[in-house]
């Protein structure tokens, strides 16, 4: 059998560019493979090579997304590959959607199977599990061998134009793909086995997969927001016309805070929304609409709040994804009870 020619697609991070820093890098392409691609060759084997490793900073891909598909999609084309292999991109926000994108593109252009890795939470995966086979990985890199051997495992499948079993038997995150099986047991029958199992605390696996969302209760209310300090969190993506802390577009994965000490408003052209996920000349013109300054200064003046916060802090809601969020939600918070905050106005677009 003809050894395989096989592409490997990379972040900057993990192309060995750099970081943060770095994450502006055009695409380039590499010979053999780098970093991750040294465990990509080990899984492949004699079955297949690296021929090439494709590298694109996060920020690059993520600013214009069919633009950088179509460079990278150039020199992926240019090494004649049998098979892609995106990532890992385990819970990386930036860098999920990318490996989905150009692996949908790679599929639907080169004709030649694509295969990836995420963990559940990447926003990438709502994005492209209908249009590209996302393998289901741990959120870290410490599941970097595991992914790596199941994504080349479903790439040979694939190529060899195997018959795949279950999501569940694949290691695959489910593409919305429903096909009929002839089942032994009735599904009443079935409902009441798995209840029964549950009511006896012993392990199951439901038919469906669900959500899993945190339960949160409620704080309880503030006793006299006349003294009370109040901070305002928003999620529209507020931040100055540099956005000097490189706050995403969309699916972020850090936030900034910003002073507001003395201001009685926000001005425009102080600061201006990022956000990818609604009309920003309102916000621009106007960024107390985002961030009610203005309004809060004459509840501050009316004695009906204590104090308003010397910092606002701010992030993008837009396709961000639960583990991002509640990472960053939680660092809000501790820095926030270090300052004393009573409460905090958190707004919404």
């Amino acid at each position: 059998m003809a050894t395989l020619r096989v592409v490997h697609l990379l972040n900057q991070f993990f192309g060995g560019i750099g970081g943060e820093e770095m994450a502006d890098v055009e695409p380039q392409a590499k010979e053999g493979p780098i970093g991750p691609g040294v465990a990509l060759q080990e899984a492949l084997g004699e079955r297949g090579e690296v021929v090439a490793t494709v590298i694109c900073g996060d920020n690059y891909f993520a600013e214009d997304m069919d633009k950088a598909a179509e460079e990278i999609l150039r020199l992926i084309e240019a090494h004649e590959p049998d098979l892609l292999i995106a990532g890992p991109a385990f819970n990386a926000g930036r860098y999920g959607p990318a490996c989905g994108k150009v692996c949908q593109v790679v599929q639907e252009r080169l004709g030649i199977p694509a295969v990836t890795g995420m963990y559940i939470e990447n926003p990438g995966v709502d994005l492209f599990r209908q249009s590209t086979y996302i393998v289901e990985t741990a959120d870290s890199v410490a599941g970097m061998s595991e992914a790596m051997t199941r994504m080349v495992t479903l790439a040979l499948k694939l190529h060899g134009g195997e018959k795949l079993g279950t999501p569940g038997e694949e290691g695959l995150i489910p593409r919305g793909v429903k096909k009929n099986v002839l089942a032994e047991d009735l599904a009443a029958e079935r409902a009441v086995e798995m209840l029964l199992k549950k009511i006896k605390g012993e392990p199951f696996r439901s038919e469906m997969r669900l959500p899993a969302f945190d339960k949160v209760p409620p704080a309880p209310p503030v006793a006299d927001l006349s003294e009370a300090i109040v901070a305002i969190v928003v999620e529209g993506g507020l931040v100055p016309p540099e956005n000097p802390d490189g706050i995403e577009a969309a699916r972020a994965t850090r936030f900034a805070k910003y002073t507001i000490k003395g201001k009685d408003a926000l001005g425009a052209g102080e600061f201006a929304p990022v956000s990818g996920g609604f009309e920003k000349a309102f916000g621009a013109e106007n960024p107390n609409r985002l961030c009610p300054v203005d309004v809060l200064r004459e509840l501050e003046g009316e004695k009906r709040i204590g104090k308003l916060h010397d910092d606002f802090y701010t992030t993008t809601g837009f396709a961000t994804s639960l583990a991002s969020s509640k990472s960053m939600g939680e660092a809000i918070a501790d820095e926030l009870k270090e300052a004393r905050v009573d409460a905090v106005l958190l707004v919404s677009t």
